[in-house]
């Protein structure tokens, strides 16, 4: 498709590969997704050309550094030393966005906002007994590049995946799947599948009992 494709056009069709996938979940458009991304590549529903990624983390978000199980606060990371929490986290969804998007470069032209809603990793304490979730939210939206106006409506994406507690923490560690590698390489998994059939990412949930589980 032509860069030149009118937005009427673009929007139509990003309408109908939305509308689509929407008829086999539930009118929400949230999706409520967590853990693992599925393995297998699904066949896309649309081709894309992201020609840049916005990454917003709101000042609004609330900072905790408790050093306890389960601390309040919308961000919390120790995966990198006392710093700028928000501009941390910033960081770490540029380069998974950045990674995700890398090879869609044909097809309709967007630009992809994402809003970080919610960063909850794993407190030193949690990380070094029990483990936990890596609990992350953000929303995604298409936009036309030349104009702003948004392709898609915005769909909250909540992208958990499994922190790991004890010795299989330190084994980790070991091998260099460090916090921030491991949920840098999900969420680029994450918003990879989201973008080229939405609606698709499905993974195995987790629950309270995975705060209990250290592999």
């Amino acid at each position: 498709m032509s860069r030149f494709t009118t937005p009427i056009r673009i929007a139509s069709a990003l309408a109908l590969a939305v509308g689509v996938s929407a008829c086999a979940s539930a009118p929400s458009q949230t999706v409520t997704r967590a853990a693992i991304v599925d393995t297998a590549q699904p066949a896309p529903t649309m081709a894309l050309d992201i020609q840049s990624v916005r990454v917003s983390v709101p000042e609004t978000l609330q900072v905790s550094e408790a050093n306890s199980y389960y601390p309040g606060g919308d961000i919390v990371w120790r995966g990198e030393p006392m710093g700028d929490r928000h501009a941390q986290v910033k960081a770490i969804f540029d380069e998974a966005m950045a990674r995700g998007t890398a090879e869609m470069s044909s097809g309709i032209p967007a630009v992809l906002d994402i809003q970080v809603t919610r960063f909850h990793a794993l407190t030193q304490k949690a990380r070094y007994s029990v483990g936990g979730v890596h609990d992350m939210t953000f929303i995604a939206t298409l936009r036309d590049p030349a104009t702003g106006a948004p392709l898609t409506p915005p769909r909250r994406i909540k992208a958990d995946l499994k922190g790991y507690g004890g010795n299989a923490a330190i084994a980790a560690e070991q091998r260099g799947e460090t916090q921030k590698v491991r949920i840098t390489d999900h969420l680029a998994k994450v918003i990879r599948q989201e973008l080229i059939q939405p609606g698709s990412y499905h993974a195995k949930d987790l629950g309270l009992m995975a705060m209990f589980t250290t592999k």
